[in-house]
């Protein structure tokens, strides 16, 4: 099931709508086909596996990360694949929480005989696709906040410029995270500071570049911006305020940007919650939120922050520079938004510090 959910892991950011799933097919001890999600989430990973393995997998075992999918989509049903090719038992690690399944496919493949088991590594395999679930049981994606700062939590020096607090190898990684996710969003601040085009250039990875998304309460983007300018090849879509300029709409539409309006909130700001849902509506399930400060304190008043990945350079710049987070309104301790580490990557002189959400 290890191998199974490793495989999982590698399509994350590209099998979005469908869930990365890995399935390893094993017959007297040994494995004999293994598969992952496809790109655009089809075909689905036990296909794949059966394929590989053609008439070998009868009387195999599976070991699928999710449950099988019971119901006739774009593709036909993972559980009928399975029970045609006379599968002996699937190891299921958890249940799909999908309405069209949940738990029907386990049905289906108990009422032809297999040898059903469900659980194995099931929190890890929950963890490894939080945003596939989160989106179908909160209308939400998964949202991880990414930041680089120096030491003393610093992400610009006053005149605002940023590039770079962090080595190559740490802006690597940061790249990989972008292919890991399915969309990417920025600030327009950001934006507008450091002319970003958002995708990921790792070689062999530059076709994995996530949607791009900026929050643009007014629209000030400019329209010769980089992201503006390549919106017909790379998916753009930029959250505004309902109340906006309709000229100005009209403008970004016909440069291939999608907008996606929603009514303010407290403070003026575009609604972050109900940007969410959108986003979920669009099937994005991981959502990567790379900054600045205005956005970062956004997220964290509204409780939308699942995951850290914080780099860290062994530098400082003192009161002068811009913080991560501007004041999100944390009057007291029980207020704070508290997270577990649960991983330090040194990278060069660099750390990369992984968190999730604990309060």
């Amino acid at each position: 099931m290890r191998t199974a959910l490793a495989l999982a892991a590698r399509g994350l950011g590209v099998t979005w709508p469908n869930p990365s799933v890995g399935c390893i097919l094993v017959r007297n001890g040994r494995v004999i086909a293994r598969g992952s999600t496809q790109p655009g989430g089809r075909p689905h990973a036990e296909a794949v596996a059966l394929d590989r393995a053609g008439a070998a997998a009868q009387g195999a075992t599976a070991y699928v990360s999710l449950e099988p999918c019971s119901h006739q989509g774009e593709t036909s049903p993972c559980a009928d694949a399975l029970i045609a090719a006379d599968i002996a038992c699937v190891v299921i690690a958890t249940t799909d929480p999908n309405p069209s399944v949940d738990g029907a496919g386990i049905k289906k493949l108990e009422a032809a005989g297999i040898e059903v088991e469900v659980g194995l590594l099931g929190l890890e395999a929950r963890k490894l696709n939080a945003g596939f679930f989160l989106n179908i049981e909160e209308n939400r994606p998964l949202v991880t906040l990414k930041t680089a700062t120096t030491l003393d939590g610093r992400i610009a020096v006053a005149s605002g410029a940023s590039q770079w607090l962090t080595g190559p190898s740490a802006r690597r990684r940061g790249h990989l995270l972008r292919a890991q996710n399915d969309a990417v969003m920025v600030g327009v601040g950001t934006a507008v500071a450091d002319n970003p085009e958002l995708t990921c250039r790792l070689a062999g990875l530059s076709d994995r570049s996530p949607v791009r998304i900026v929050v643009d309460s007014s629209m000030r983007l400019p329209l010769t911006h980089k992201i503006v300018a390549t919106a017909a090849a790379t998916p753009t879509w930029i959250v505004t305020l309902d109340s906006g300029d309709a000229e100005r709409k009209k403008a970004f539409r016909g440069c291939g940007v999608e907008l996606l309006e929603v009514g303010p909130d407290s403070y003026g700001y575009p609604s972050i919650p109900v940007a969410l849902e959108m986003i979920a509506k669009r099937k994005i399930t991981r959502l990567l939120v790379e900054g600045g400060s205005r956005l970062a304190a956004t997220f964290l008043r509204a409780k939308r922050v699942d995951r850290l990945a914080w780099f860290r350079a062994p530098s400082m710049i003192g009161g002068d520079g811009y913080p991560v987070a501007l004041p999100f309104g944390v009057e007291d301790l029980p207020d704070m938004r508290k997270f577990r580490r649960e991983r330090v990557v040194s990278l060069d002189d660099d750390v990369l510090e992984t968190y999730i959400v604990s309060g």
